[in-house]
């Protein structure tokens, strides 16, 4: 049986919506109104982040912790991006995503707290991986900030977040591909 490691594709899916919610926040606060070129992208990594992640999570040939590690949070991340494309393409309210934002928030907070205390990243890429699930849980938990107005004193939440979103997004493909430089190297 071969193993084959998608964990750096997962990674490229990551950076990218996080990426594309980083847009979200600072086309608001910029008081920009054409965010449809927002919705297929949005919906598509959407639901790839929800397949890989849901493989990940029930199929995935990896120790449990590190199914519950990297999935989970992919798996409820695609469902909200898909959910968030969806109701901005409907123009409808996406005040209720925000609550479980929070709750992907928490879910994030806890994991880095196992990062660090089981050990379950060493070496060169703890750091890396430390700050992707501090700066998600960061970003996740202030995600109510997006219930304010993006006018007046409430854009600077929006800049906030997509501020936070472009960090994860720069230290998701910094892992994602230094992970596919690491698996080119190695032996067929």
């Amino acid at each position: 049986m071969v193993f084959v490691d998608a964990l750096t594709v997962m990674l490229l899916g990551l950076g990218a919506s996080t990426f594309l919610l980083a847009m979200y926040f600072l086309m608001a606060a910029l008081g920009r109104k054409d965010m449809d070129m927002l919705y297929v992208p949005g919906f598509i990594f959407g639901m790839f982040d929800f397949a890989s992640g849901f493989a990940m999570s029930f199929l995935w040939p990896l120790p449990g912790a590190y199914n519950m590690l990297f999935g989970d949070p992919l798996l409820v991340l695609g469902i909200l991006m898909m959910a968030g494309a969806y109701m901005l393409a409907r123009k409808m309210k996406r005040d209720l995503l925000f609550p479980i934002g929070v709750m992907l928030g928490i879910y994030i907070a806890v994991e880095a707290a196992g990062i660090l205390n089981f050990g379950l990243e060493k070496g060169a890429y703890f750091l890396p991986a430390f700050g992707l699930y501090l700066l998600s849980a960061l970003a996740a938990i202030l995600s109510p900030l997006g219930m304010l107005s993006p006018k007046g004193n409430g854009r600077y939440g929006y800049y906030l977040l997509s501020l936070l979103l472009v960090l994860v997004t720069i230290v998701a493909l910094f892992i994602g591909y230094g992970g596919i430089y690491a698996h080119l190297k190695s032996p067929p």
